[in-house]
């Protein structure tokens, strides 16, 4: 069984910058597709970032570009999400997750088969 443990959340001001973490454990697969999702109150679960470790290719939803930053460490086995120019519409419940799905099909828009825990973010004034 996959297991994913996000770290990295906190509150920051608009405009201010994060940096999420996903370490992954008992990973049999060489590869695979990982996404962040996020849900804000009273929203849905959106992906807003994906990647598939084997060659690095990514995607991300249209509200996150420019300002989010999504990688992965082969070394660590460590998933990674680079938040900056943070709005407060940004604000939710950040979630790592894994899809056994290959590269040109590793999109936001996969479902995955294993999920983290979750790390909360705000961005408020």
């Amino acid at each position: 069984q996959v297991q994913l443990v996000e770290s990295g959340g906190g509150s920051v001001q608009p405009g201010g910058s994060l940096r999420l973490s996903c370490a992954v454990s008992n990973n049999p697969y060489i590869n695979f597709c990982m996404i962040w999702y996020r849900q804000a109150p009273g929203k849905e679960r959106e992906g807003v970032a994906s990647i598939f470790t084997g060659d690095g290719n990514s995607d991300y939803a249209d509200s996150v570009k420019g300002r989010f930053t999504v990688s992965h460490d082969k070394t660590e086995d460590t998933l990674f999400l680079d938040l900056n120019t943070l709005k407060p519409e940004d604000t939710a419940i950040y979630y790592c997750s894994a899809a056994l799905i290959k590269s040109p099909y590793c999109s936001v828009d996969v479902s995955p088969e294993w999920w983290g825990q979750g790390t909360q973010v705000t961005v408020s004034s």
